[in-house]
């Protein structure tokens, strides 16, 4: 007997979505914004021009190839352009990565802190997510490679990871590596990983250089200061590019985005520039928020997770509304397993003393 409605599948009516920080303080004179990891420096003056003078041709299709930003990524990493995929920032690729390895019957592997589209990404693929503990809110080598089963196709690494702020060191990506069957998939999700300075750190694009189930993928959205326009790229071998360019929209990197990542990738003082003010600036709002007598996840990347008391009057979500109400909004990390975190992001210099002050009062009881 046919059903007389449409029926989704079952994966997919097991998703929750995906909801964003939120944007707003209603009542508040003035919002500061740090719940989504932007950058305080903004898109470097580079990509404005370019986005500008794209503006007058929108009336073509842009280059469904992406060829010439895969050139300036290459360059600018030392990398092949064929073994480079673009798309409509990092969360296209995951979706894509996912739907050309994961299917019904399959299984892919993340962390219990990891970022929320990885569970999206294989339920919409048809495979069902396995959600692996983490050891002091840090990726579990070992505790990963125990989930993994004759049915993992996938694994998904944030490193560093989001909301959590920490990382594997180099060594560690690579016993989990080593670890994998080849035929199992590892996503290194690097879209922050620029603002690790940490000497037993690597980018991972070496390993995909030498192994082809390793696919590492990046975006514009965070140092590069070009959320606004989605742009996302993977490195990996060309039998996954080959996988990911055949399931991908034509044209899913609009021109204007093209233009200016182009200029964004080639700003190399605008990138160190928000290095510098990210490295001075975390570690000023870790040690003041520290001092405070609150809990502070050490981070490398471009925020800051504190933690409260699960307490009435002194909880996360009593920190928040007192933030909200003067315009300091902050991310709650309920979703990600954190009920008692706030997730900061290093802003300019004036909300991350505003945000130490509030935070202050609320401390001292002054509600």
């Amino acid at each position: 007997m046919n059903p007389n409605r449409p029926i989704p599948r079952s994966s997919v009516m097991e998703i929750e979505a995906y909801v964003p920080g939120k944007s707003g303080a209603p009542g508040a004179m003035k919002v500061y914004k740090l719940s989504s990891n932007e950058t305080p420096l903004g898109p470097s003056p580079k990509a404005v021009a370019a986005f500008r003078e794209a503006a007058g041709s929108l009336e073509l299709y842009p280059d469904g190839a992406a060829t010439r930003l895969r050139v300036a990524i290459g360059e600018r990493y030392g990398l092949d352009p064929q073994r480079i995929v673009c798309g409509n920032g990092s969360d296209d690729l995951l979706h894509l990565i996912a739907s050309a390895f994961v299917g019904e019957g399959d299984e892919g592997v993340f962390t219990e802190h990891g970022f929320l589209v990885y569970r999206i990404a294989i339920l919409a693929a048809g495979g069902s997510p396995v959600v692996v503990p983490e050891k002091n809110l840090t990726a579990d080598v070992d505790a990963i490679l125990a989930a993994v089963s004759p049915r993992t196709k996938i694994v998904f690494i944030a490193n560093p990871n989001n909301p959590t702020g920490t990382y594997l060191p180099i060594s560690e990506v690579k016993r989990l590596h080593a670890g994998l069957a080849p035929h199992v998939v590892l996503v290194l999700d690097h879209a922050y990983a620029e603002y690790v300075t940490r000497d037993d750190y690597a980018n991972g694009l070496e390993l995909a250089n030498a192994h082809p189930n390793i696919v590492v993928t990046h975006t514009f959205s965070k140092i590069h200061g070009l959320a606004s326009l989605r742009i996302g790229w993977a490195y990996g071998h060309p039998v996954v590019c080959d996988a990911v360019n055949r399931i991908r929209g034509p044209f899913n990197v609009n021109g204007a985005a093209l233009e200016a990542g182009i200029a964004a990738i080639g700003d190399i003082d605008h990138v160190n520039a928000a290095i510098a003010h990210n490295d001075h600036w975390r570690s000023w709002l870790e040690a003041q928020i520290a001092e405070l007598g609150l809990k502070v996840t050490p981070s490398v990347g471009n925020f800051v997770l504190m933690h409260f008391p699960d307490e009435p009057g002194k909880s996360a979500a009593d920190a928040d509304a007192f933030l909200s109400a003067r315009g300091l909004v902050l991310r709650r990390v309920s979703a990600y397993g954190l009920p008692n975190a706030l997730r900061m992001t290093v802003g300019a210099e004036e909300p991350n003393r505003l945000v130490v002050e509030a935070l202050t009062e609320f401390v001292a009881g002054k509600l």
